[in-house]
């Protein structure tokens, strides 16, 4: 609403009424606050434009169907190299991620501790009480809902791959030069899988979903990462920077899908044959992801509000009953112990986990994972956090921070506390075969930890669906936000588009399954990560500048407001009083006239 129609709507809204005498009472101060709308408007888009208008250039497409092609083109050819020269393209790729995890590995860490300082500031600021999509918008969502789709876009398939997982492959090599397989080592792989799934990994996602959301629904931007940059280097957001970064995050999220893909097959796979007895056979692979393209192509047609929407629900009411039926089954007290054990050193050691490079020794734990880990969750930033952006319109910026940060994170605690700890129990006091599940595979330990309880049948099979939903619905959000990258229109992408990038990542993560390509894609999937790493303390910027501005428009608008208020109250005291001095005058000169 411009500040002619917005003004004109507010006069007309004070005057509606046929009783004269409130018309005249009322018409003075709606003129009067009317007119300082106006004069605020005027003032806030002069003074800074940058910051306050609504973002130019959207709308070209001639542009953007470029991006659109050059993301397709290097995409085919990074995945045509990675399926063709596997292991040549495997050691390429490996040198250059040494290269990044060793001299920039300390930039990762800085840039991922200083988002999470921002967003822990942004949740106490001044700016905690703005609203995405402006002060009158309503969530599109129930909180519900809303905590679902983010949970299973944001971490998804991981958890119910790595929450058992992680913490024996840790006690099995852990940190700080710690004894293997040791007390220490079991204390602190679960404090290291609470850090690489917590309050680091979701602040990323905040930050770019937060900064996205805002210029989305506040400034109408269409929804590109280049939209970011917009207050920093003004309209050359729209030029080959802007394009360049566009292109970018297509690829990396589109290479991210892919891969995800195809370990998420991996693990399907090998839970079929363990459970059904299916060999996981070059056949069963092909057939997992010709049904998951089936049903994710079925839900993101189907828009936000409904196919992904009723699949993230069903995602976690089915992942909160195998929870429960893990804790009632497990080692309950031993489950509770290690999460509040885990929970307050995790807290006590935050900051020096956050900063904890290995200076003086040879030990490259800090590169195989937590950097390793940090690159992962910036390379997928873009995807998760434009699709958080998309379901989360009418939040304040305290919600926003409390829902995609604090409340995930705790549910994730909670599900390594229980997956994790029992797992440990079972290593520990149990029949000890966790750590040669690891060894066997990452993606056999869920299972071998299912199979040492009662109905273990049942339970693997509840686990297969939920990895099945979970992928599809991780692969439905996916070609969503893939589909609105690269469409020059605002709103929902088109279903062609959307076809087109469904087909290009099923078909990708079969081919690179067929030529073992997956681990080099992956491994090039990090190297992407550094630019987008350079890119966060950019949004931080930016993104507090915006802020700032809105911040101090609605002050403003509510003091000029405040301000007019009390001088017209001020104006109708003196006409009261002037109007009583001339009724007592009048009654005093009718007393004299009298006889």
């Amino acid at each position: 609403m411009t500040s002619r129609s917005g003004t004109a709507f507010f006069t007309a809204t004070l005057v509606d009424t046929r009783a004269p005498q409130v018309h005249a009472v009322v018409k003075p101060v709606a003129d009067l606050i009317a007119a300082n709308l106006r004069d605020y408007a005027a003032h806030s888009f002069a003074v800074a434009p940058a910051l306050c208008a609504p973002l130019a250039g959207a709308t070209q497409k001639g542009a953007h169907t470029v991006v659109f092609r050059i993301s397709i083109l290097v995409v085919a050819l990074l995945s045509l190299v990675a399926g063709l020269w596997p292991k040549g393209f495997h050691v390429f790729i490996q040198s250059g991620l040494a290269v990044v995890s060793v001299r920039f590995g300390w930039f990762y860490l800085l840039a991922v501790f200083a988002t999470l300082v921002f967003l822990i500031y942004l949740l106490f600021s001044r700016f905690a009480n703005l609203r995405i999509g402006g002060e009158d918008a309503e969530p599109e969502f129930s909180n519900a809902s809303w905590m679902s789709m983010l949970f299973a876009a944001g971490m998804g398939i991981g958890l119910v791959f790595w929450g058992a997982a992680e913490p024996v492959s840790h006690y099995l090599a852990p940190p700080e030069g710690l004894a293997p397989q040791s007390i220490l080592a079991a204390r602190a792989s679960m404090r290291y899988v609470f850090f690489h799934w917590g309050l680091h990994p979701w602040a990323i996602y905040a930050l770019v979903g937060l900064a996205m959301s805002w210029f989305m629904f506040n400034r109408q931007g269409r929804g590109l990462i280049s939209d970011l940059l917009q207050p920093l280097i003004g309209h050359r957001h729209t030029g080959w920077i802007g394009h360049f970064v566009n292109i970018l995050a297509i690829v990396s999220t589109a290479l991210g899908v892919a891969t995800t893909l195809g370990f998420g097959t991996l693990q399907i796979s090998a839970g079929l044959e363990r459970v059904f007895g299916i060999p996981a056979s070059t056949l069963t692979q092909m057939s997992v992801i010709t049904v998951a393209f089936v049903l994710y192509m079925a839900s993101t047609t189907s828009g936000v509000t409904r196919g992904i929407k009723w699949l993230s629900n069903g995602n976690l009411a089915l992942a909160v009953l195998l929870l429960l039926m893990i804790l009632v089954l497990g080692p309950v007290s031993f489950i509770f112990d290690i999460f509040t054990t885990t929970l307050g050193a995790y807290l006590s050691q935050l900051v020096s986990m956050s900063l904890r490079m290995s200076p003086f020794t040879a030990s490259t734990w800090v590169q195989d994972w937590t950097i390793f880990y940090w690159a992962w969750w910036i390379s997928w930033s873009p995807f998760v956090g434009i699709f958080i952006a998309r379901i989360s319109k009418g939040r304040t910026v305290r919600e926003f921070v409390l829902g995609v940060v604090i409340a995930p994170s705790l549910l994730g605690f909670l599900w390594f506390s229980v997956f994790g700890g029992a797992a440990m129990w079972e290593q520990m006091f149990g029949n000890g075969q966790m750590v040669a599940a690891a060894q066997s595979g990452y993606q056999n330990v869920l299972f071998a930890l299912l199979d040492t309880y009662p109905a273990a049948t049942f339970l693997a099979g509840l686990t297969i669906l939920l990895l099945v939903i979970f992928f599809v619905t991780s692969a439905d959000s996916a070609v969503l936000v893939l589909a609105t990258m690269s469409s020059p229109e605002r709103g929902d992408p088109p279903v062609s588009r959307r076809i087109i990038w469904g087909v290009s990542i099923a078909v990708i993560a079969a081919a690179l399954l067929l030529a073992g390509g997956l681990d080099a894609l992956q491994s090039a999937l990090i190297i992407t990560a550094f630019p987008f790493a350079v890119l966060l303390v950019l949004i931080m910027w930016s993104l507090y500048r915006v802020l700032d501005a809105e911040y101090v428009r609605q002050r403003q608008l509510s003091l000029r407001t405040r301000h007019a208020i009390e001088r017209w109250l001020q104006r109708d005291s003196e006409a009261a009083a002037a109007i009583a001095a001339a009724s007592r005058d009048q009654a005093d000169q009718q007393d004299k006239a009298q006889p």
